[in-house]
């Protein structure tokens, strides 16, 4: 959460917001969840194997969209409606997901996927038996430019690298605003055990009842 790319400036105010915690009379203290670091590969696993197997339904017989021309047989109905129905990032994850879930493949990959996110969940586990509240970045930077990274579809899902392990392990989570940079918001995530959403929007109340961030506006 502090190393994958993670910008200075972020770093630099979370690790403010939680000194600010600690004045406020939390105790501060660190964990170790090694596992996290596989939750970004994990995920792009699981997520495009669960979007190839929800969206198997949308072929145009029985659900959404059908595109047909004079003369198409079934499957070129098919091929014309998912190509048509489905944008560019869709039809990636499903070919992905497709791939992970074809015999020779699940164990090796969506299988194996599982596994490490049952670590993952693990990891949580173990770090909120010393802790009620992880905090850690939202993002390794501020907000990029809208199709600022459009070319480079890598820097865009490394932009979820913080947030992803919340998802793999189904754990409450809440962004605040912790500072600025350059005009814009810097984001610290409040992750919860559990069904414990209570204590996460009790530690969020608490720290903006101490600070201002959240009453600023991004310079657009």
């Amino acid at each position: 959460f502090f190393a994958q790319g993670v910008e200075s400036y972020v770093i630099d105010s979370v690790r403010a917001a939680i000194a600010k915690y600690e004045e406020l009379g939390a105790e501060i203290v660190e964990v170790s969840m090694p596992t996290t670091e596989y939750s970004l590969a994990t995920y792009y696993i699981i997520a495009p194997s669960e979007a190839s197997s929800n969206l198997a339904r949308y072929d145009g017989v029985q659900y959404g969209l059908r595109v047909l021309e004079n003369g198409d047989d079934i499957v070129q109905m098919l091929s014309k409606t998912r190509a048509a129905g489905f944008g560019h990032e869709v039809q990636h994850r499903i070919m992905i997901g497709t791939h992970a879930l074809s015999s020779g493949f699940y164990d090796a990959y969506y299988g194996k996927a599982q596994k490490v996110r049952t670590l993952i969940r693990r990891d949580f586990e173990k770090a909120f038996e010393k802790c009620d509240i992880l905090a850690t970045p939202t993002a390794p930077t501020t907000a990029f430019k809208i199709g600022e990274k459009t070319d480079d579809p890598f820097a865009m899902k490394l932009a979820d690298v913080c947030t992803i392990p919340v998802n793999m392990a189904g754990l409450p989570a809440i962004s605040l605003p912790c500072g600025f940079h350059e005009g814009l918001p810097i984001g610290l995530q409040l992750i919860g055990n559990l069904l414990d959403e209570s204590t996460v929007l009790r530690a969020a109340h608490e720290y903006e009842q101490n600070i201002e961030w959240h009453k600023q506006r991004a310079v657009l």
